[in-house]
């Protein structure tokens, strides 16, 4: 059975470097879709209040047999608890669906900026964190400027940034940012997300050629090389298996510079000013 490695995070703490995304599993499904991955390997599961599945993620967990100081389980809340504290009731609900007694790391899900409630939001995370509900706290979607004002007004620094990013939308100055900041850099939507098309890309079919890998083990090789932390999401269990399946081998400096040209360039992807829930 293939573990991911661990990523160290900047409050001791380590996070699996690879997991499972369930977005959009409904209950059921993504009961059974984590029963498979910790079969499979998985230690690491990635939900949210927004994605309606957390009831079904902790059915899976507890059918898993798998020990909780096992698995490294995130949730993310969305706007609605923004503000005013609400992000205490918003954990509390998080963790009665999910069934636990804490999560490993608890997200903002996106800064909205516009409604200028992230920094109270933040102050609440820190008491949560402080009062053992969560291990970890951390910000999805979050620009450099965002981060540089939660810095400026809070005492914690972040974790994680859970962002959009693949090898077309590469976020570098982003990631350069973390890097100073010791925040772990986390992708969603790996592979490009639903109606992309990065996986027909012909370097990525040349290179699984190369190290007889699909075209999705070359692009979450890529993920893993740049030190960042992925959460491709499946619930069908061979695609399960191949997504963890990218240990054992590597790509090159020239492989990473062909697979470079699929770089979209800086204004790629989502825009957090301008969109979220």
């Amino acid at each position: 059975m293939t573990l991911a490695p661990l990523i160290k995070l900047n409050d001791g703490y380590s996070i699996p470097q690879l997991g499972l995304g369930t977005w959009p599993l409904d209950d059921e499904k993504v009961s059974a879709a984590v029963v498979r991955a910790v079969e499979a390997g998985y230690r690491h599961i990635d939900t949210a209040v927004k994605y309606g599945n957390e009831k079904g993620v902790g059915d899976g967990i507890k059918a898993s047999g798998v020990d909780r100081e096992d698995l490294f389980v995130t949730t993310k809340l969305d706007g609605e608890f923004q503000g005013n504290d609400r992000a205490a009731e918003g954990l509390d609900g998080s963790l009665q669906r999910l069934g636990l007694d804490y999560v490993d790391l608890l997200l903002i899900h996106w800064p909205l900026p516009a409604r200028d409630e992230f920094i109270s939001t933040w102050k609440t995370f820190e008491r949560l964190q402080a009062a053992g509900k969560v291990r970890s706290i951390g910000v999805s979607n979050f620009k450099p400027a965002h981060l540089e004002r939660l810095l400026a007004e809070t005492d914690v620094v972040p974790a994680v940034n859970q962002i959009q990013l693949s090898p077309a939308i590469t976020r570098t100055a982003e990631r350069d940012f973390h890097s100073r900041l010791g925040i772990v850099t986390e992708s969603y939507s790996p592979l490009g997300g639903s109606g992309g098309d990065l996986l027909s890309a012909p370097i990525l079919y040349q290179l699984g050629e190369k190290y007889e890998k699909t075209p999705a083990q070359v692009v979450l090789r890529w993920h893993i090389q740049q030190g960042l932390v992925t959460i491709p999401k499946s619930g069908n269990p061979e695609r399960m298996r191949e997504n963890l399946d990218v240990f054992d081998f590597a790509l090159d400096p020239l492989d990473l510079a062909e697979i470079a040209i699929l770089d979209e360039g800086p204004g790629a992807g989502n825009d957090s000013d301008a969109t979220g829930h």
